[in-house]
């Protein structure tokens, strides 16, 4: 339509310059029709020249605008008319918004197409679910849930030999419950793993806490079971003599620490029936003290109040004694624990690392010395068997 419009706009152009050289013609036909007169033959000469003027410059801009809508027409025969640099901008712009709008639905397309893929693997694996539960009731062997799921405590930490090795300055171990070992300390771990421990740490935390100590490994190993039972051929107390035997099973486990309870009773009862003459005196002495019966007036009440009041008393003097027996009996199975402690550390054998070659150059030192008393003791029986076979052959 642009092209179209340009067109008209010369062809006007071209009519009206057509029109005023008419214009012009027939002026200079009439002028010439009156030559006697030369002032109208001069104003009609200017006004010939005049109207020339302008029509070259009318022919000037016509052909500037058809030149003009020449430009205009696109090049390669298009049709669409040309537009300005600002248009071409617009047009840009709104390409690339489409673009980035079909971008946009294609990219929701397709994260919908995946969800319904999802969803409908999800109902299908559900639905063989279902299925082989309900077939597994009728009989049919398939697997179902219970045979692919794993219930906490289901599966029963396994028995499991030792490894016990020393840790020094040159060889440092490590330890699950310090992080590092003290040096000249002996640590324990399962048969085949490096996850040590402080032998003295381990027997402690069993002595205080007996819940934490299978957690050390995660629950895989029966550590007390294996290592701190009689009935297992693993136990390290098989090694600790008749002193560990007296301190582990029988001052500290035999009725759950009743042992030790009753021990230390009777030791205090021990000590009160010693010291009672000592005692006697010093409550007789307190009895008829002045410094008592001076404070009659704070105390009468008390000695007069009703039973209840007294059963109070009672009952909270009770519970010192027994807080203080219960603070007593923690020290000494704190001392009895690390006495049990140190004949572990003394008696279970190394059988890994540095102290493997010591203990075996001593047990071969043993039996050389075992081998040569043996021997002293038959040269002996020889020469007392000669010695009465020589008397006997005499008589």
């Amino acid at each position: 339509m642009a092209f179209r419009s340009t067109s008209s706009a010369a062809s006007l152009a071209l009519l009206l310059l057509l029109a005023s050289l008419a214009v012009s013609t027939a002026t200079g036909l009439g002028s010439s029709s009156s030559p006697s007169n030369p002032s109208a033959r001069n104003v009609a000469f200017s006004r010939r020249r005049t109207r020339s003027a302008a029509a070259a410059a009318s022919l000037t801009s016509s052909r500037e605008s058809v030149s003009a809508a020449a430009d205009a027409v696109p090049r390669g025969g298009s049709t669409r008319a040309a537009t300005r640099p600002e248009d071409d901008e617009e047009g840009d712009d709104d390409d690339v918004e489409a673009r980035r709008e079909a971008e946009e639905e294609a990219r929701k397309v397709r994260a919908a197409l995946a969800k319904y893929r999802s969803d409908q693997s999800v109902l299908l694996q559900l639905r063989s679910t279902l299925l082989s539960e309900a077939l597994a009731q009728r009989g049919v062997p398939l697997p179902t849930l219970r045979d692919v799921c794993t219930t906490d405590g289901d599966r029963p930490a396994e028995k499991c030999d030792w490894d016990c090795a020393l840790s020094t300055v040159e060889e440092p171990k490590t330890c699950l419950y310090s992080f590092d070992a003290e040096p000249d300390t002996k640590v324990v771990a399962p048969l085949g793993t490096d996850q040590w421990i402080s032998l003295s740490a381990l027997n402690r935390l069993r002595r205080t806490d007996p819940t934490k100590v299978e957690p050390m490994w995660h629950g895989r190993y029966a550590i007390l079971q294996s290592w701190f039972s009689d009935e297992s051929e693993y136990s390290l107390l098989q090694h600790v003599g008749i002193g560990g035997f007296l301190v582990s099973s029988v001052l500290l486990d035999l009725g759950g620490g009743m042992v030790l309870r009753s021990l230390l009773a009777l030791a205090v009862l021990s000590a009160l029936c010693v010291s009672m003459p000592l005692l006697e005196y010093l409550v007789g002495r307190i009895l008829v003290s002045s410094a008592l019966w001076s404070k009659w007036i704070s105390w009468h009440r008390i000695v007069h109040a009703a039973l209840p009041f007294k059963l109070l008393v009672g009952q909270i003097a009770w519970k010192s004694i027994a807080g203080a027996f219960a603070k007593l009996e923690g020290a000494v199975r704190e001392r009895a624990v690390d006495f049990e402690c140190a004949i572990l550390e003394e008696c279970v054998p190394v059988t890994v690392g540095m102290g493997v070659e010591e203990e075996s150059e001593e047990e071969e030192d043993d039996d050389e010395v075992a081998d040569l008393e043996g021997e002293d003791y038959e040269d002996e029986e020889d020469s007392e068997y000669d010695e009465d076979y020589d008397e006997g052959s005499d008589w």
